[in-house]
């Protein structure tokens, strides 16, 4: 048996139709950048967050990158980013012309605290990034308490949150601006590179709509310097129709994930993934903990388990950011993090013998280390 981490083709053949029939229709209408596709998405996926504007970009990456640059912070501006995550988060604060700052994660959710936030904030801080990792949401509520007692702004980036939710609220929603990535392993996913903003202001709803076209809201009227990030009428066809399916596929991949949970929570040498009290998890990724990881890898790799290390490093200790000087006991959390995570198969295709077959597989392995 063989396990892919993830398999688009699976996720196609399952929707092939649909797919298909919003090709055609683009192909059909041969408008390719624009149109009724993309404004229909922005409009389906803004009424699914509960955010009135939703802004199409290029990627996720983009989308935080024109967030920033549309606030306008002044030159020197602090903005916290948590230390563990994809580099995806940090970079956008750098090319905005920002400050950054890298804050330590709760061992528990891998998440941003309002503890260790609380001890970053300085005079500089204009912001802080809220980002909701393996679909597990960040305290928004407490780390938005904290921006408006000193004045910042939370932005929040939904990447791998997708539907998730805290004590009700839909990610995406607390924040000044949020930023989606629709990378195609995401739980929404287009099938190229696509990103959206969302926010509640139709005055920053308007400049990152510039921004992200050249400064323009139409042809030519270029009010400002802006850059192209423009989403794929394509992939904006692809995911109104996968949007669909969202509800169904989150409900799988929990199905998958209470699978690993039941099965493996008596293993021991092993730490499963924690849901925050109040909050839904929609398990973009299902990451556990083990000083064994690399020979658990090499392991199940050998079985024809595929799976992946989110992430290898954390963000301070990657060549791009090492000239910060930071030390390991700078980030105790994240530095333990970067040696012991490892990432299961968890896509919502996966059959119920598959999953079986992942976690007999583990236990076989522990059981032969504790021999």
């Amino acid at each position: 048996m063989r396990i892919p981490f993830f398999d688009l083709q699976r996720q196609y053949q399952s929707i092939k139709t649909e797919i298909d029939e919003a090709i055609n229709h683009v192909f059909t209408a041969s408008r390719f950048i624009g149109g009724t596709p993309v404004a229909n998405f922005e409009k389906q996926f803004a009424e699914y967050i509960g955010v009135p504007h939703c802004i199409s970009t290029g990627n996720g990456t983009d989308a935080l990158f024109l967030i920033l640059k549309a606030l306008d912070l002044p030159p020197g501006s602090e903005v916290i980013v948590p230390a563990w995550g994809c580099i995806a988060s940090a970079e956008p604060v750098a090319l905005a012309g920002l400050n950054l700052v890298f804050c330590d994660v709760d061992p528990n959710y891998y998440t941003l605290t309002p503890e260790t936030v609380q001890k970053k904030i300085t005079s500089k801080t204009k912001a802080v990034m809220a980002v909701h990792l393996y679909g597990q949401m960040a305290p928004v509520h407490a780390l938005k308490e904290i921006c408006d007692r000193h004045n910042i702004f939370l932005i929040e980036d939904c990447a791998q949150a997708h539907g998730a939710t805290e004590n009700g609220t839909m990610a995406g929603t607390t924040g000044v601006a949020s930023a989606f990535s629709f990378y195609p392993t995401k739980n929404l996913g287009a099938y190229g590179d696509a990103g959206c903003v969302l926010t509640y202001d139709p005055q920053l709803a308007e400049r990152i709509r510039r921004l992200a076209n050249h400064g323009a809201l139409q042809k030519d009227d270029h009010l400002m310097e802006g850059t192209n990030s423009r989403m794929d009428t394509l992939q904006a066809a692809f995911l109104s129709v996968k949007l669909g399916h969202l509800k169904e596929w989150n409900k799988r991949r929990n199905q998958i994930a209470w699978q690993y949970t039941y099965t493996l929570k008596k293993v021991a040498g092993l730490t499963l993934p924690q849901i925050r009290p109040g909050t839904t998890h929609t398990f973009h990724i299902y990451c556990l903990r083990t000083r064994l990881r690399d020979a658990l890898k090499k392991f199940l790799d050998e079985k024809g388990i595929e799976t992946a290390i989110h992430y290898p490093l954390g963000l301070p200790s990657t060549a791009a950011y090492r000239n910060f000087g930071h030390k390991p006991t700078d980030f105790p959390v994240t530095h333990a993090l970067q040696h012991e995570v490892l990432s299961l198969p968890v896509f919502p295709e996966l059959t119920t013998e598959e999953v079986t077959f992942v976690c007999s597989t583990l236990s076989d392995f522990f059981n032969r280390h504790s021999r």
